[in-house]
């Protein structure tokens, strides 16, 4: 025997192109190529697919709670895997649960935890804590501050799959961020009053993030390009945007997407919190209550104003935002779901696409665009 799984009776994207009358061939948890329908294996296990289209594996770099769980509450590795097997149903295999703005001590307890969550955690991606009060949104600025020599040498020792670090280039310095670069951490900016000036000098150093583009940043303005025009400008800098119509406009998100130096790109993020898979309409964040109004999430602030507070958003909802709204080819938005996401989080060289030897990730979705069905691969 092979021991050959093969996936048939679905279009196929690989990540760059359709095969029609073909079968995605699974062994062991990795994708061994895609053969047509008359070139299978004689000794294959069949399975046939009810039509629809198999697509690689949405991939999340910054998913804050799911399935009722918030991470900031709960930083175990048993949440964790709550949070993934809740966006699992959304096509999303693979993600880093995120922690906002916090406490050392529970930062610490997520960097430990995550060593021993489940295959479809593929790191943790921390928000903070060194982000910029005047851009704080939902983010308890009493523990937001700049970061010390303490601070780098910790998440240096994290030892994990992959760590995202989102700080303001207000509190660091590029020699920080070269620091953590060179020891493997990926550095994101975000939550920042930033010039154009202040981001390209940290981009210089080695940071290759944008965090939810155009929120919670300096905008572009005609004589101040800010962060959101560092981050579009900087050929080399991924910007995570939320497709949800509610963090940022279609109309700027259209602009973004043509302004957008290579080769890095747009990808998909969620921004997710616990209501995503759960039917709860509020939960709290630290000494906050979060409300949820339809798929607006909100927290009134001591002024009386509503402020942003994630999202309720999941992976495929986000893929139907990009064609039904947007109008981008199926085809960009899937990349923007999976491969661009895996290229920024360098996971791309076994995740992102079907070829072979990659992980077999894999969503099987309906005409509609809704998930009917997940594997995750190993």
């Amino acid at each position: 025997m092979t021991g050959i799984t093969a996936l048939t009776g679905a279009r196929i994207f690989d990540g760059d192109r359709w095969h029609d009358g073909a079968a995605v061939l699974i062994r062991d948890g990795a994708i061994m190529g895609i053969a047509s329908q008359s070139d299978l294996p004689a000794d294959a296990a069949v399975q046939r697919i009810d039509g629809g289209m198999l697509v690689p594996g949405f991939i999340d770099a910054q998913v804050n709670g799911g399935g009722g769980v918030l991470l900031n509450d709960t930083p175990t590795a048993a949440a964790m895997d709550a949070i993934a097997a809740a966006h699992r149903t959304f096509g999303t295999c693979r993600l880093l649960p995120t922690l906002v703005t916090t406490s050392t001590e529970t930062t610490r307890a997520a960097l430990a935890a995550v060593r021993h969550a489940g295959p479809g955690v593929a790191g943790l991606h921390l928000e903070g804590p060194h982000l910029a009060p005047a851009r704080k949104g939902v983010h308890d600025p009493r523990f937001m501050r700049r970061m010390t020599d303490a601070d780098v040498e910790m998440l240096l020792s994290a030892d994990i799959g992959r760590l995202v670090v989102t700080v303001a280039p207000e509190q660091v310095e590029p020699a920080q961020v070269r620091r953590l670069v060179d020891g493997g951490v990926i550095v994101s900016l975000g939550h920042s009053d930033a010039t154009y000036e202040q981001a390209m000098a940290l981009f210089d150093a080695g940071a290759t993030g944008v965090t939810h583009l155009f929120n919670a940043m300096s905008p572009l303005q005609g004589r101040a390009a800010g962060l959101v025009g560092a981050g579009l400008d900087a050929g080399a800098v991924w910007c995570g945007i939320i497709a949800d119509g509610l963090h940022v406009a279609p109309s700027a998100l259209s602009i973004a997407l043509r302004a957008k130096r290579a080769p890095g790109r747009l990808f998909l993020v969620t921004d997710a919190m616990p209501t995503v898979g759960s039917a709860a309409t509020s939960f709290r964040l630290g000494e906050r209550t979060i409300d949820r109004r339809g798929d607006r999430l909100t927290w009134t602030d001591p002024s009386g104003a509503e402020v942003l507070a994630g999202a309720h958003l999941d992976m495929a909802t986000a893929v139907r935002f990009c064609v039904d709204v947007l109008k981008l080819p199926l085809e960009e938005a899937l990349r923007m779901a999976a491969l661009y996401p895996a290229k920024f989080l360098r996971l791309d060289d076994k995740h992102g696409r079907l070829v072979r030897g990659h992980v077999a990730d894999i969503v099987h979705l309906g005409a509609d665009l809704t998930v009917r069905r997940t594997w995750i691969g190993s």
